[in-house]
């Protein structure tokens, strides 16, 4: 049983769990605290809501200041969950990389035939059936500046060691081992291992006993202490792989009694399933971590955090959506009953 604890401030809803907001995302980014985790399911180019541009080539300036406002108040621990058409997304793409968001993975959500019913004409649109959208994973490039400018974390891990004079071969000796500090920690190719924390305090303790006295401290940002192990754990997003889970997601789109209708019309054209809004947030936070849904719609993102104990931030514009989304959070407790994943199945997500 999940209580909530409800407060109505003109037009915001909290919970002990979930703060929905009436209105533009922008109007409440600066009120939010800094996400662990962000969920974008906005404008596909595709008119399908007011202010959805009619097609992908407007959707650029439309996430324009979200894109920027995320990689203001995004930490190293922040991961980025773009959902979208495949054209809109590659749309995106380019932008997201220019404010610093890094391309982790691209994930496939396969509706299956079904979906297809009644949704496209071949001969008039040419293609084969679309039932995927795509849901585009992003972290934070965390930089570090140096005398000699800005490093990523691979680089400066490297920048410091070789600048304590020490050899390669020693961060081996370092961490206890025979060669896997070399060979993954200090590569220079694509396959670069983040030392752990129990590794990286290793390596920092080592180079700054036995480096050049003159340029202690070593792996250190401000220059006036050597960064702990807690610090460096945070310097990277969470990320949790569960078992047999792959970039393809066979699941159809939702139905039954967690589809919201009218009259047995669908009342949100693209609501999103629980069951992979909980993947996404088991495998990036813990409890207690903060989420946001910028474009919130019927806030599946946020029935799916409270039911797994993270804090979610949405906001939505339409008053309808807004006012069937307190009702699902008002009746969480029913509702995660007869909807949502079980404790058990969602080991198994």
């Amino acid at each position: 049983m999940v209580a909530i604890r409800q407060e109505f401030v003109g037009s915001n809803y909290s919970a002990t769990r979930a703060s929905v907001d009436l209105g533009y995302a922008q109007e409440y980014y600066d009120s939010w605290p800094d996400p662990i985790v962000i969920i974008s399911d906005g404008a596909y180019g595709v008119a399908g809501f007011p202010g959805d541009p009619p097609t992908y080539e407007g959707l650029l300036e439309w996430y324009r200041p979200h894109i920027v406002t995320w990689a203001s108040r995004a930490t190293p621990q922040t991961t980025l969950w773009f959902w979208n058409t495949e054209i809109g997304w590659a749309t995106v793409h380019p932008l997201l990389a220019e404010q610093g968001w890094e391309f982790r993975n691209c994930h496939i959500w396969n509706k299956g035939i079904p979906h297809v019913a009644g949704n496209t004409n071949t001969k008039t649109l040419r293609k084969f059936p679309v039932v995927t959208e795509v849901c585009v994973q992003y972290v934070r490039q965390v930089r570090v500046d140096t005398a000699e400018g800005s490093l990523t974390l691979k680089s400066w891990l490297r920048h410091e060691w070789l600048r304590s004079g020490l050899p390669l071969c020693k961060t081996n000796e370092a961490c206890g081992v025979r060669n896997a500090a070399t060979r993954k920690y200090f590569t220079q190719d694509h396959l670069w291992y983040f030392p752990p924390p129990e590794g990286f305090e290793a390596l920092a303790l080592y180079a700054n006993v036995h480096g050049d006295p003159k340029g202690r401290p070593y792996f250190s940002i401000d220059g006036q202490k050597t960064i702990a192990k807690e610090e460096w754990s945070k310097m990277r997003s969470k990320f949790y792989c569960q078992l047999g889970i792959s970039n393809v997601w066979d699941e159809p789109a939702v139905r039954g009694d967690e589809r919201l209708k009218r009259r047995h019309r669908c009342i949100h054209n693209n609501q999103k399933p629980l069951r992979l809004l909980e993947r996404i947030l088991l495998a990036c936070t813990d409890q207690g971590d903060i989420v946001w849904e910028p474009f919130g719609g019927l806030c599946s993102v946020a029935v799916a955090a409270q039911r797994l104990g993270r804090l979610c931030y949405s906001a939505e514009i339409d008053s309808e959506f807004y006012r069937l989304a307190l009702d699902r959070l008002n009746n969480f407790d029913a509702y995660a009953t007869e909807t949502s994943s079980t404790p058990k199945e969602l080991a198994l997500l």
